[in-house]
């Protein structure tokens, strides 16, 4: 597996990873995560999606996308930090790239440190059992703050520091 840099011709593959995330999460009754539509079926979400090509990096198992990666700015639902970071928007991966989420996320740290920064943060959602937190704790991350949005959508911000 490899991954090598997107831009916004890859949009509409990401658009498919995502849906294929949202139609595994439904099937296995989990969706309050994002919900049981799929993602090409939200206008706010495609548009939302236009603004990853700036910094998107995709997961290839022989020359297939099996994962994305999207670095940018902190969403303003997230407390804000002091120093320089990067900051995972999006993280998706294909049952089909096992293991695409985690060298994504590396090459998220490899960049960071490339970068010179202090940090590196994400966000998730933090129902379902904590699933998805416990996932980016064994990746490294620790749990920082907590936030919900929309009034019943918890979630959870981790960072990794980057420098002692």
């Amino acid at each position: 597996m490899i991954v090598r840099p997107g831009g916004p011709a890859d949009l509409g593959t990401v658009l498919g990873l995502l849906d294929e995330a949202v139609r595994w999460l439904v099937s296995r009754g989990r969706t309050g995560q994002w919900g049981d539509a799929p993602f090409s079926t939200s206008p706010a979400r495609v548009e939302a999606l236009q603004s990853w090509s700036d910094d998107l990096h995709i997961a290839e198992l022989d020359g297939v996308a099996v994962g994305a990666l999207a670095i940018g700015p902190a969403p303003e639902y997230v407390p804000p930090v002091v120093g320089p970071e990067v900051y995972v928007t999006a993280l998706v991966g294909s049952r089909r790239g096992r293991g695409s989420g985690r060298l994504l996320l590396e090459h998220a740290r490899a960049e960071a440190v490339a970068r010179d920064v202090d940090r590196l943060r994400v966000d998730c959602y933090a129902g379902g059992g904590g699933a998805l937190v416990a996932y980016y704790v064994s990746a490294g991350f620790t749990p920082t703050a907590t936030f919900t949005v929309e009034g019943d959508w918890p979630g959870q911000v981790l960072e990794m520091p980057l420098r002692g």
